[in-house]
């Protein structure tokens, strides 16, 4: 059985309508309606097989819910190396926010100093998604212990005008201000930002139940 088949076994049409309204840049025509848990599941069961081996070859794929499913199955790869090759092979076909947003790589936790200038150059991508995708590994990976102020500016220093380019630079400091507050507000107080991540990044954190009431307060005043 293929992951096309498998995926079909899934489909269901109402939850079609729903997702398409939630990922207006594709078309309709590419979701077939499948449920997240449902294609991790599928996900899971094809890893390490013939069948799971084949799809990955297999690019670019035709339906949204496939591409979900490869990037499931190159999360779950364990060696480091493997895993950024199939990685930077899948980045180019990423069409929407869902599929960028919705895998994180098990092996990055484990390979800080080997996935950081990874990060930097995905970041720096023409490529919506692929820089979308560095910035929410940036922000996965390097706003806890491994946290140096510099990578902050390796975001504030993306320009672009997509939406989701422009909402990943917003939740990335979002979650900083969350995370590393001390080190980040200054990027408000200066403005570094274009005033539409700058509004949307303090929205954010005004909204976060991890930004203390003080801070909030605060940030309300530099809006």
């Amino acid at each position: 059985m293929t992951v096309y088949e498998r995926l079909m076994e899934h489909k269901d049409n109402e939850y079609r309508d729903f997702q398409s309204n939630l990922v207006p840049n594709i078309s309709k025509d590419s979701i077939i309606g499948v449920r997240t848990p449902d294609m991790r599941k599928i996900a899971k069961e094809v890893f390490n097989t013939e069948e799971g081996r084949e799809f990955l070859k297999e690019l670019p794929h035709k339906y949204y819910e496939e591409n979900l499913v490869h990037f499931f199955l190159i999360s779950r790869i364990k060696d480091f190396d493997e895993c950024v090759r199939e990685i930077e092979r899948f980045l180019p076909y990423i069409d929407c926010w869902p599929v960028c947003d919705q895998s994180s790589p098990k092996v990055f936790k484990k390979n800080h100093d080997k996935i950081l200038p990874l990060i930097k150059k995905w970041i720096d991508s023409d490529h919506v998604y692929t820089s979308r995708f560095g910035m929410r590994m940036l922000m996965n990976e390097f706003l806890d212990d491994d946290f140096r102020e510099e990578y902050l500016g390796w975001v504030a220093d993306k320009k672009g005008k997509d939406y989701y380019l422009k909402m990943m630079i917003a939740w990335y400091f979002a979650t900083a201000l969350a995370k590393q507050y001390d080190a980040t507000i200054g990027i408000f107080e200066n403005h570094v930002l274009d005033e539409w991540c700058h509004k949307k990044a303090i929205q954010k954190a005004i909204e976060s139940f991890r930004v203390t009431d003080e801070h909030k307060e605060y940030l309300k005043t530099l809006r």
